[in-house]
């Protein structure tokens, strides 16, 4: 634990002199900002208020972003689309990475019979595209947010059961793990107090990479009507409602294309950094 903390000590100092990743983090704290002042300044009544006297109003001071064809205001719909893609985000990459945990340490850990069951059910979820698989599932479950995040987080944890493993088959055969089983410490002490540590920093860096997966993910289902259902405002599902107004009402795409747009490079960017900063070899 101690060299983990010296670890992230040194990888946030790195990350201190990383340009495009401090931006990628500014990106995310307004990101997660906004999503917390959302709760106050665009409940949900707020959000789905319709005034028909108003519609497809151009922005103004009155309302920023404009409004859509019921007269809602879309930078309020904006704003709460922004706390759903963050939840689903972090709840899409904490699925994942739990599954994947799991699967990955056990397989790579003990191996045998485990762990060639467990990579032929990762090949065979790998042979799938990502978004196809979502997609399938989806439509298995039904449309709505909740089953969404569900497939989102099951199509993602073979990369991170690859990942873990190939990780694990190089841990364990380093000296303090044999140390340990000298020791006389059991395999489940082995894992937790030896093994996940280590994959700690490169969780972090893969999963912060994975969170603009998931939201791009989202929106796309939500575009082609397989996740939020209307009224709920979701990022996709109002780039969805604007495209038959794109040509005389640009401001309806226009908002949510660039809130997906700064969202997803935000997280690159930190993933990037991140990756670099706890790359020993870069150091």
């Amino acid at each position: 634990m101690r060299e983990f903390l010296l670890s992230l000590g040194l990888a946030w100092r790195r990350l201190r002199r990383d340009r495009a990743a401090v931006a990628g983090l500014v990106i995310v704290v307004v990101l997660a900002a906004t999503a917390l002042l959302s709760l106050f300044i665009a409940p949900w009544e707020r959000v789905i208020a319709q005034d028909l006297l108003h519609a497809l109003e151009p922005p103004s001071a009155r309302h920023w972003f404009g409004t859509d064809y019921l007269g809602r205001d879309v930078f309020l719909r904006v704003l709460y689309g922004s706390r759903i893609s963050l939840t689903v985000g972090l709840v899409v990459v904490a699925m994942g990475m739990s599954i994947g945990l799991l699967l990955g340490t056990s397989s790579g850990y003990f191996g045998g019979w485990w762990d060639a069951l467990v990579m032929r059910l990762t090949d065979v979820m790998l042979a799938f595209p990502f978004l196809l698989l979502a997609i399938a599932v989806t439509a298995v479950l039904g449309p709505s947010l909740q089953n969404t995040i569900l497939a989102l987080g099951f199509a993602s944890f073979p990369a991170y059961t690859r990942l873990v493993r190939g990780q694990v088959l190089a841990l364990r055969e380093e000296t303090y793990i044999d140390a340990a089983r000298v020791a006389g410490a059991g395999h489940a002490r082995i894992m937790l107090r030896h093994i996940i540590p280590n994959l700690a920093g490169t969780l972090i860096v893969y999963g912060t990479l994975r969170i603009s997966t998931a939201i791009l993910a989202e929106a796309g289902l939500s575009y082609l009507g397989l996740g939020a259902q209307p009224p709920q405002p979701t990022w996709g599902n109002m780039l969805s409602d604007g495209r038959d107004y794109i040509l005389f009402y640009t401001w309806l795409p226009l908002f949510p294309g660039l809130a997906i747009l700064l969202t997803v490079a935000g997280f690159n960017l930190l993933g990037d950094g991140l990756r670099d900063a706890f790359d020993p070899r870069s150091r």
